[in-house]
């Protein structure tokens, strides 16, 4: 099989500047929240809960989309979706930037995700297609150091923009990048779409898939709230009543979930047999480093992006900083990734890409123990950065070579189902890393917080010390500078909570830390190859597609 093309200007690097601006513009909203939070909580008037949801909501739509959206651009176009997408998350980033309440922000929030699920398969597939050989090692260099560097200077960007405007223009700072997004894959981005993409569309794996997946990152995500299995509380939800004692939305979630991947598996298992399009083409997780890498990618997003949910409401809530100065430290990360990048490459072509991905995960595995040691208080900003740069120099080399590891022996025509489904597998991974690594530190934060209360030389009653205890979780932490002057407060309630916050870090680092280990076990079990194995007959009909 071969790509369709178009007559657009031969390929350079200036498609790849586009590309990466996209995909820096996706994962920046990704994380830019996470510094702005405790500002939303304060101007919105909102709950931890909703909290996670602002922070989730785009993962969850982003995740139940990746792979539908994916099929979309082989279909009719990947620069085409790339650009519609561009266009819904300019459209959605406005309506955040002027949401005054949280279900608007979450809404905003949620077609933000729509938008970011248009853009990351067929930025991925794109950059699959234009280059080869050791181009497509720096290509891959640069659109894996993205990933890791925004993750880290959008808490920057929004730290800043915060302290300066207000959290409102951390959305609005994306309306003139969606703006040159789109004119430039106008301009620059030649088309590409699979040939082989004909009949009718897969409207069952498309509804399936959303399904399946969006329930499970919604259980995940609400089990806290809801009850894992029974409903820890009376509740209405969807124009029903959950009494305390029955099976919660979350149980009935996990169940739908089951269900509908377990028929999308028969369902698309059946079309490709019968020779029709299905949405996802399982004969892709026979390939080794497509299976296992989308596995370890899956790990490794769960690690690391949950410990960058946890360490900005630490940074603003115990040590007292301001979300610029929280966005500057976590710069010292992107400064790591910026630092990987120019050597990533290079040293994927003198050694092999898993070797470099390896390197780069022992390295977040180490950076993380540190932090979970170290952190304090009274933690020194230069230590926590020291910790971090490491951390950031792991993710520029372990990102860049997973994404070409996993996509190194799938098929071109192909590319766009296979990079929107390890696309949603990191995304997956990232909510899960929110939900469950949220669900740790919130957990460990009550409870902490409630023994430091009832032990010692504090001994406050059960009850006052429950109340404290669930201020302190409810709202996320960014209580905890109030409790020395509160009615009832005292500098000693104040520490106790302070304490219990560096403790709940402490928990999440070796949580985090456990998971990459799993992504680096998985990694161990990839087979020999490199992320540019394409035959040359292989690379001399795609170059010749593209002219």
């Amino acid at each position: 099989m071969t790509e369709k093309s178009s007559s657009k200007p031969a390929v350079g690097w200036a498609p790849m500047f586009i590309i990466g601006l996209g995909v820096a513009l996706i994962i920046m909203d990704a994380t830019i929240v996470n510094v702005i939070l405790p500002s939303i909580i304060a101007d919105l008037k909102i709950s931890s809960i909703d909290a996670e949801w602002v922070n989730a909501i785009y993962s969850l739509t982003f995740a139940a989309l990746l792979i539908v959206m994916g099929r979309l651009g082989d279909r009719f176009g990947r620069d085409k979706i790339f650009m519609f997408g561009a266009v819904m998350f300019g459209l959605s980033s406005i309506l955040a930037a002027s949401s005054m309440t949280g279900t608007m922000l979450i809404t905003a929030r949620a077609l933000q995700g729509i938008g970011g699920a248009m853009m990351s398969p067929t930025s991925l597939s794109i950059v699959n297609a234009l280059y080869r050989g050791k181009s497509r090692a720096i290509a891959f260099a640069i659109y894996g150091s993205i990933i890791g560097g925004m993750a880290a200077v959008g808490p920057l960007a929004g730290g800043w923009l915060t302290e300066t405007f207000s959290w409102h223009w951390s959305f609005w700072i994306n309306v003139p990048f969606a703006i040159i997004i789109v004119w430039g894959t106008l301009k620059f981005v030649p088309s590409s779409k699979a040939e082989n993409e004909v009949g009718a569309p897969d409207w069952s794996g498309a509804v399936l898939s959303t399904l399946g997946i969006a329930a499970l990152v919604f259980a995940l995500i609400e089990g806290r709230n809801y009850g894992w299995w029974r409903a820890t509380s009376d509740r209405n939800f969807l124009g029903r009543s959950w009494t305390t004692g029955s099976l919660s939305p979350v149980a009935f979630a996990f169940i739908a979930s089951a269900v509908a991947l377990i028929a999308l598996y028969f369902v698309e298992s059946r079309r490709s047999v019968a020779g029709k399009s299905a949405m996802i083409d399982f004969d892709l997780f026979k390939i080794k480093t497509f299976g296992l890498g989308s596995f370890a990618g899956l790990i490794i997003s769960l690690g690391e992006f949950g410990i960058l949910f946890s360490l900005p409401l630490f940074m603003q809530s115990v040590l007292g900083w301001s979300a610029l100065g929280a966005g500057a430290l976590l710069a010292t990360l992107a400064i790591g990734a910026f630092v990987a990048a120019p050597t990533a490459g290079v040293l994927a072509n003198k050694r092999n890409p898993r070797f470099v991905m390896r390197l780069g995960l022992a390295m977040e595995i180490i950076a993380i123990v540190g932090i979970a040691i170290f952190v304090s208080p009274s933690v020194s900003g230069w230590v926590l950065g020291g910790w971090l740069f490491i951390y950031g120099v792991g993710v520029g080399y372990s990102t860049a070579q997973l994404t070409g590891l996993i996509l190194s022996d799938v098929p071109v025509e192909k590319s766009g189902q296979a990079s929107g489904t390890q696309s949603t597998a990191r995304q997956i991974g990232a909510a899960m890393g929110t939900a469950i690594l949220g669900t740790i530190l919130f957990i460990s934060l009550h409870n902490g917080t409630y023994d430091n209360l009832t032990t010692g030389s504090l001994h406050l009653p059960d009850a006052a010390a429950t109340q404290v205890a669930t201020i302190v979780e409810k709202s996320a932490g960014t209580a905890i500078p109030s409790l020395a002057t509160a009615p009832g407060g005292s500098v000693e309630i104040q520490q106790a909570a302070q304490e219990a916050f560096a403790h709940s870090i402490t928990v999440v680092g070796y949580a985090a830390a456990f998971f990459l280990l799993l992504g680096l076990l998985a990694s161990l079990a990839l087979p020999p190859g490199d992320a540019h194995s394409r035959t040359e007959t292989e690379e001399s009909e795609l170059i010749h597609d593209f002219e």
